[in-house]
């Protein structure tokens, strides 16, 4: 795999990020070389790494100062073998073309793990909405869109959320979608709100997803979240119904972190509080009052002692020195609910010790899921129960898991789940893309 590996860094020169998502994926793959010929003969490799189309676009807006501003927008329709483009909006001032091709490469195999039919791309800006008014937010997510709106289509490519665009901004962005088309086509945009076409779980899907995907391998040693200490990094969408669902699980969510620090609890964290803090009032965890919790900026979160972590945060948030303090703390499981927030060095050291690993790809895939199932909705003019579409995302989430492990076995590798992910994910888009030819 080092030949190819070595082009896409030679083509896509100075994108770390996205030569490391590569990596991941392609250091999986040698079990295959070989086997399945006509993936050679069909380039499939290198033709997955090159994105379909990448587009990149200039976004002015006016300040409520009346000063006028420029950010850049940016949308990489990756891979269309399985169905429409999907994947979510980040906006961020960290957003550059390499993170969103990251993000788009994950997603191809994430949403090829869920079973269900859409393809892979991701979009954002390097427009940071924080302090920034509703009005000023609403200008911007006009202007994002006014480009943004001739690309995407129910049948062609669907935006979601993600870091930054929450359901306000979501709103925004389909209000002027309605307003440019004339037509109100639901289905193009998914995590709107209930009252417009949304679906239920899905502002928990994520969070969600990630502790039933961790259900399941501790299953496969006898365990269960009852009775454990779990660490939450993150204090945002995922990192709180992560929280909320370990708790009705049986766990102890122990600490979570912001921008300015973390928040540790022995007895077991607040959650009201914290939606209080994060959801309603937009505070930073230092406001986050108790008795027996401590704010600290010193050290890393992942050096307090647990049984379970869930990093929800960001990207290469943990790294080694965090993967050996959890290991010798004894943690047992470990699944990324952010996408990629383990570093390639920290993922080697949490496999070598045997810790169960549930990566992105797999364990953070109920956010995406639930984003199809609300396209299934919107496509039949139709709205689910909250029951009823937990109960359709927790299977997705414990399929995910089976074709893990089904996969890791088949190729000789048990217990991997990055292997069995990559792969999995791998050989389901790449014989599409033999089904469908050179194109």
């Amino acid at each position: 795999m080092q030949p190819h590996f070595d082009a896409v860094v030679a083509r896509n020169p100075g994108e770390e990020e996205f030569h490391q998502a590569v990596y991941e994926v392609m250091h999986s793959l040698n079990p295959i070389a070989g086997k399945r010929p006509e993936y050679a003969q069909w380039s499939i490799l290198k033709r997955v790494c090159e994105p379909e189309r990448q587009i990149i676009f200039r976004v002015p807006w006016v300040t409520d100062a009346g000063e006028v501003e420029i950010n850049r927008g940016f949308r990489v329709e990756f891979n269309s073998a399985l169905g429409p483009y999907k994947g979510g909006l980040r906006f961020h001032p960290s957003v550059n073309l390499s993170i969103i091709k990251f993000l788009g490469f994950e997603q191809i195999f994430k949403n090829s793990l869920t079973g269900m039919p859409i393809g892979g791309g991701k979009g954002g800006s390097d427009f940071d909405p924080k302090g920034r008014s509703d009005a000023e937010i609403m200008r911007f997510c006009q202007s994002f869109m006014t480009e943004l709106y001739r690309h995407i289509g129910a049948e062609t490519d669907v935006p979601a959320g993600d870091i930054g665009v929450g359901g306000r901004e979501l709103g925004y962005l389909f209000g002027q979608y309605k307003r440019i088309t004339n037509r109100y086509e639901s289905g193009v945009l998914t995590g709107k709100g209930l009252s417009w076409g949304g679906s239920q779980v899905r502002t928990e899907a994520t969070g969600y997803g990630t502790v039933f995907f961790t259900q399941e391998m501790l299953k496969t040693r006898g365990e269960s979240f009852d009775g454990k200490r779990v660490v939450v990094s993150g204090s945002g969408n995922v990192a709180l119904y992560a929280i909320e669902k370990v708790q009705q699980l049986g766990g102890t969510v122990v600490a979570c972190s912001d921008s300015d620090g973390y928040l540790i609890d022995d007895n077991g964290l607040d959650l009201a509080q914290l939606k209080d803090l994060k959801e309603v009032r937009r505070e930073r965890l230092s406001a986050y009052v108790s008795d027996t919790a401590q704010h600290s900026t010193d050290g890393s979160i992942w050096q307090v002692p647990c049984d379970v972590a869930l990093p929800c945060a960001t990207q290469n948030e943990l790294n080694e020195d965090d993967a050996k303090a959890l290991i010798e703390n004894g943690v047992q499981a470990v699944a990324e609910g952010a996408n990629m927030p383990c570093t390639p060095g920290a993922v080697r050291l949490l496999l070598d010790a045997s810790v169960l690993f549930g990566p992105g790809k797999a364990s953070n895939a109920g956010g995406v899921a639930t984003s199809a199932l609300e396209m299934q909705q919107n496509a039949s003019r139709d709205s689910w129960s909250f029951e009823d579409t937990e109960a359709r995302l927790q299977q997705i989430m414990v399929d995910i898991h089976e074709r893990c492990v089904s996969t890791a076995d088949e190729f000789g590798l048990p217990g991997n789940y990055v292997a069995g992910a990559n792969l999995a994910g791998y050989i389901k888009v790449a014989d599409a893309m033999v089904a469908l030819g050179v194109i």
